[in-house]
């Protein structure tokens, strides 16, 4: 009786267990937070990401430590963002990056979802999001793919040895770009539960955008979506 059961458990397991791996393989990691550097700034790394030894169908975003960049995990590359100049910056793929708070997942299969023409800007978009995902597990992490007309990306870049005690003080010397009439993908995360956590505390939503051409990378701040021409996707449960 006592075999019978055991067979019956692991015949069980093996005929969920490819569909609770997969269920689990999207579910998002965080390292860290975003409130321990703005309020009491903890800069230093706080993940390697050359620890992340599974990279295939890797997905991610964070700061570099001490601020001096901005990290993009993109279907297993990885790449990060330096500013150069007011106007331009350094984009290079590389793992050799340590971020003082991040969020990543594994996530093989996507679902692509309609996206509205009246879904214009993030706000728009973390409304609609909110509203189509309510039976979804969350916090979860998605991806769009298509032309914006506006978009504007910032880089963070601490000046070296700067102390920081406040969100103000955490963005000294960053510089925003803007993006125009361009092919880009975003990766984004959402969560309703993540405030000052791994969004800001206005928001849902925390994303960071590069372009086609992967020469300009950074966080999201404001974008205008092209109507008909952006793909949405979502985790495949």
């Amino acid at each position: 009786m006592k075999v019978n059961r055991i067979a019956f458990i692991l015949m069980l397991f093996l005929s969920k267990g490819p569909a609770l791996l997969a269920q689990q393989s999207t579910q998002v990691h965080i390292v860290g937070a975003m409130r321990n550097v703005m309020w009491k700034g903890q800069l230093y790394g706080n993940i390697q990401l050359d620890t992340l030894s599974v990279r295939q169908h890797l997905y991610g975003m964070g700061p570099v430590e001490y601020l001096a960049g901005e990290i993009l995990i993109l279907d297993g590359k990885s790449y990060r963002s330096t500013v150069v100049s007011d106007t331009s910056m350094q984009v290079e793929e590389t793992y050799a990056i340590k971020a003082p708070f991040f969020g990543y997942a594994h996530i093989a299969d996507w679902i692509e979802h309609p996206l509205p023409d009246s879904i214009r800007t993030i706000p728009h978009l973390e409304q609609y999001l909110d509203r189509i995902t309510q039976a979804a597990p969350r916090p979860f992490m998605f991806k769009l793919s298509g032309s914006v007309e506006h978009a504007v990306i910032h880089v963070v870049n601490l000046p070296k040895g700067a102390k920081v005690a406040s969100p103000e003080e955490a963005h000294r010397g960053k510089v925003s770009y803007t993006i125009e009439h361009e092919p880009c993908d975003i990766v984004g995360f959402f969560s309703t539960d993540h405030k000052s956590v791994f969004t800001h505390h206005n928001t849902f939503l925390h994303l960071h955008l590069i372009t086609a051409d992967r020469l300009k990378m950074g966080h999201l701040d404001a974008v205008t979506f092209k109507p008909g021409a952006v793909r949405l996707f979502l985790p495949k449960e």
